[in-house]
């Protein structure tokens, strides 16, 4: 018999259908025997229609069955979107991560405090460094964006080479970290490269990016012309706009205090890997409050309006150190996130109605994208000169947009896909072969649930038709004893209606429970169902609501 051609396979998970929650999957090998990696396994953020839930992240049960030939995680950069799922997802593939030295810092962090033991398992890769995984042979390669330390992964195999741009921009004056390795792109280009994964975030922003350097001048101009109290928000894992701010205050001769968990964080990890040295050190907020309003700035995080980020506490007049007064300035230093606008416009509202200035993207130039801008994407297609491109790292329309742009650009064979898609790239052209298990798993408290969940469900029907929690107390001899104790929560009713609306659920329940006897258990769980029907119909009949119904007995 003739052995099988070995295939090279892309699949991701998570990213490609949606910004955020990124996980994708390289396979190499004879069908359905494919040696694994993983790239990236990040976070998404969810809105308002998934009540107490802040995270999610992608389902990985394909390769969780398959974790015997998983190689490794490769990690491009830190942002939550990359690397935020890893504490939860990975006790299920107990596999070698790699990381570079400020991401591993960050991953340790991690797990430390969800108490995972990844001693052994994770491995330091330095700047520029190579590893061998497998069939596959890693170079990491140098680039920029809003964070330390990102990278593409240029990754050979024995049949072809892929470059995974993971996220990036050019930007000549990064402030911080080393410049995008435009000399090792080139190269790589030039050695030629079968497929290119990459970035979708910014195909609609015609032109470049932008630099750090033209931000960190602007607000400068801005600071010096403020007199009173500054507090400028901004993405806490920017470490360069951390920079700024830090030398921002400095030359107009004010203090610099941190506020928020991640803003610490952040600065030390930076720090411990040869970062933020020769900066004035930042004063604790409890201390900054003894510092008059013209010498100080606080820079917080929350600059998405996060319930619990510093600068929504700060707002709301909840937060012990930092208090604001009409006048001050508050900065946000960041774009919005699609998504977070009426979170963001309601803390905008609030400071203007109490007399504080707000800058924002809208009224100055404070932010930079971290994502390329059209021009920005045809230099890396000039450079890599792929035969195929995957766009990845965005929602349908941006990866459309990616397709169309690569199309335009003379790539020989563009290429669509989403997530579970299994596209095949060697051998022969780029072809869909398989569509495999993908979805969305809930970060709920300490725990991962389905979208499906019936707790899930539950909550979102208290949050929308109000809560009927009623017990009923019977007898030895099988009647209602006194009278049956109904608590109800979110029904839209004033105390005059409320009690109207009990009396007629007293009635019911009485009337009800008469055509059931009370003494046979057999025939309790018929009385519930019957109960919740008719206690329901009782409330819609009044405020047109179906609220989420919980009744007890109790037998004396």
């Amino acid at each position: 018999m003739k052995n099988e051609i070995n295939e090279l396979v892309f699949c991701p998970l998570g990213g490609s259908g949606e910004i955020g929650m990124n996980m994708n999957l390289y396979g190499y090998g004879q069908k359905d025997n494919h040696k694994w990696i993983m790239i990236d396994i990040g976070v998404g953020f969810t809105d308002d229609s998934v009540p107490g839930v802040d995270l999610m992240v992608a389902d990985p049960d394909f390769i969780v069955q398959r974790k015997e030939n998983l190689l490794g995680i490769l990690l491009t950069h830190a942002h939550e979107d990359h690397i935020g799922a890893i504490a939860h997802l990975w006790p299920m593939l107990e596999c070698p991560i790699y990381a570079t030295p400020f991401t591993a810092i960050l991953i340790k962090e991690k797990c430390r405090e969800k108490k995972i033991q990844i001693d052994g398992k994770l491995k330091i890769i330095q700047l520029d460094g190579n590893v061998k995984i497998g069939p596959f042979d890693i170079n990491y390669v140098t680039l920029t964006h809003s964070i330390l330390e990102p990278n593409a992964l240029c990754i050979k195999t024995p049949v072809g080479t892929i470059l995974h741009t993971g996220d990036w921009k050019c930007d000549n004056d990064p402030l911080m970290g080393k410049k995008m390795d435009e000399v090792k792109l080139k190269a790589i280009g030039k050695e030629g490269v079968l497929a290119m994964v990459c970035d979708s975030t910014n195909i609609f922003t015609e032109g470049r990016s932008g630099s750090e350097k033209d931000v960190r001048d602007s607000l400068m101009t801005i600071m010096e012309n403020i007199k009173n109290r500054i507090v400028v928000t901004t993405f806490a894992s920017n470490a360069a706009r951390m920079e700024t701010v830090f030398k921002c205050a400095e030359k107009v001769g004010r203090h610099l205090s941190l506020v928020g968990r991640s803003m610490h964080r952040i600065y030390n990890t930076a720090r411990e890997c040869g970062y933020l040295q020769n900066l004035k050190p930042p004063l604790d907020p409890r201390d900054a409050k003894k510092i008059p309003k013209n010498k100080i700035v606080y820079l917080c995080t929350g600059s998405q309006g996060e319930p619990m980020g510093a600068m929504n506490r700060i707002v709301n007049e909840e937060h012990p150190d930092v208090m604001l007064d009409a006048d001050d300035t508050v900065i946000f230093s960041s774009r919005i996130i699609p998504g977070n606008e009426k979170k963001l416009f309601k803390i905008h509202n609030k400071l203007v109605k109490r007399q504080i200035n707000v800058i924002s993207e809208d009224n100055a130039f404070i932010h930079v994208s971290g994502h390329p801008g059209r021009e920005e994407m045809k230099d890396m297609y000039n450079w890599i000169k792929p035969q195929i491109s995957i766009p990845v790292h965005g929602e349908h329309r941006h990866m459309k947009e990616h397709f169309e742009f690569a199309k335009s650009l003379g790539v020989p064979q563009p290429a669509l896909i989403e997530n579970g898609d299994i596209i095949r790239v060697y051998p022969g052209e780029p072809e869909i072969i398989d569509k495999v298990h993908t979805g969305k798993l809930l970060v709920d408290g300490n725990r991962l649930i389905d979208e499906e969940s019936r707790f899930l469900n539950d909550r979102k029907n208290i949050a929308n038709n109000g809560l009927m929690d009623i017990t009923l107390l019977v007898s030895k001899k099988g009647n209602l004893d006194r009278n049956p104790i109904i608590n109800l929560r979110g029904i839209p009713a004033d105390d005059e209606e409320l009690d109207e609306i009990l009396y007629d659920l007293e009635d019911e329940i009485i009337n009800t429970a008469k055509s059931y006897s009370l003494n046979n258990k057999k025939d309790e769980k018929n009385l519930i169902d019957s109960l919740k029907s008719n206690l329901k119909k009782v409330i819609y009949t009044r405020v047109k609501k179906r609220p989420y119904t919980n009744i007890v007995l109790i037998r004396l």
